[in-house]
């Protein structure tokens, strides 16, 4: 008796044992099966925007400048003011103060592949984007840089808009090409800002029109517009080409 008491109290142990090494297991695969979908939500949701965008460029490739943004009357009249800085270089890594809003000309850095940023990069975000005596001395190669103020920057299909654009002027293999698209912050040219309702602004450095060598026909050239209008930016380059700047044959 005392014999098949023992047997049947080790047998009521192993059930419970046995019953607890399943349960165990049971709750070690719910682990692992939650741990396995946060860990696809996690990615899900990591990958979602930079798919989003690509989906959202693809739908501009087949649209032409002028259809892209709004229409050029959310753009104001240009207006210009004379420009000085031509071939005015200074040591790298000094800051110079600019006080338009945003900067069309003046003094600006010479470094290769520093001042001016390289020709295949188009576009910038604020973290990336290179110092503006870099930009500057772009200006004074013939490019039309449009600037985008923090109320685009926090837009994420105005941001898109701008990166379809930057996408339609490839490579550095045709000088027409000189664009870029860069932010204009709270910290540059000592918090000086578009004028009101402004959030776009399209700056060139014109030599007073094409092959000009007159340096007291230079200009600096400005665009406002509330958004950001393809077909304005489309006339606007039409107007003030690469040819028409202080070094129009310089990369």
């Amino acid at each position: 008796m005392a014999k098949q008491a023992k047997s049947d109290r080790q047998k009521v142990i192993d059930d419970i044992r046995k019953k607890q090494r399943g349960a165990d297991k049971r709750r070690g695969y719910m682990i692992v099966s939650v741990c396995a979908a946060v860990a696809v939500l996690i990615i899900g949701a990591a990958a979602y925007r930079p798919v989003t965008n690509w989906l959202d460029l693809r739908g501009f490739e087949d649209l032409d400048l002028e259809s892209i943004g709004a229409a050029a009357t959310a753009c104001d009249d240009i207006t210009k003011k004379p420009a000085e800085g031509n071939n005015d270089h200074i040591p790298t890594d000094t800051p110079v103060v600019y006080t338009d809003a945003p900067v069309a000309f003046g003094p600006h850095w010479n470094e290769l592949n520093v001042a001016p940023a390289p020709m295949d990069d188009k576009f910038y975000l604020a973290d990336e984007r290179p110092a503006l005596e870099s930009l500057v001395h772009n200006l004074e190669h013939g490019y039309t840089v449009v600037w985008y103020d923090e109320t685009i920057a926090a837009d994420d299909d105005a941001l898109t808009e701008l990166k379809a654009v930057a996408r339609k002027f490839p490579g550095s293999d045709n000088y027409r090409y000189k664009f870029i698209a860069a932010p204009w912050t709270s910290e540059d040219a000592d918090g000086a800002e578009f004028p009101d309702g402004k959030h776009i602004a399209y700056t060139h450095w014109s030599a007073g029109g094409e092959g000009e060598t007159d340096a007291k026909k230079a200009e600096g050239v400005w665009q406002y517009c509330s958004e950001f209008s393809g077909e304005a930016l489309e006339e606007f380059m039409i107007d003030y080409p690469y040819l028409d700047s202080p070094e129009p044959d310089a990369m």
